[in-house]
């Protein structure tokens, strides 16, 4: 009898703790899809040389040519950047890369 009420007692006493609840944050990375806009490809000069072009305005036309794919490289340099960059939770436009205010 003893042993049945020590046993009903130490269920009860079982009942009455109050539960122990804990938050946990787990960070689990999420794929976000970049819409980052692509920058349009600009017209080269070497492509609107006519044939029979002297060697001079070839020359002068490749010259500018490499300046303008430097630029538009380091647009597309910028644009995949950004769809690198990790998203800021804090911001209001978290998931929403590319987007204008």
């Amino acid at each position: 009898m003893r042993a049945a009420v020590l046993l009903l007692s130490a269920l009860l006493a079982g009942c009455a703790a109050t539960p122990r609840v804990e938050t946990v944050e787990v960070r689990i990375p999420v794929p976000v899809e970049c819409r980052e806009p692509v920058p349009a490809r600009p017209a080269m000069p070497t492509e609107a040389l006519r044939p029979g072009v002297s060697v001079d305005d070839f020359a002068r036309a490749a010259m500018a040519e490499i300046e303008r794919r430097e630029g538009y490289e380091g647009q597309l340099l910028t644009a995949l950047e950004a769809c690198r960059a990790p998203i800021n939770p804090s911001r209001p436009d978290a998931g929403a890369r590319g987007s204008t205010p």
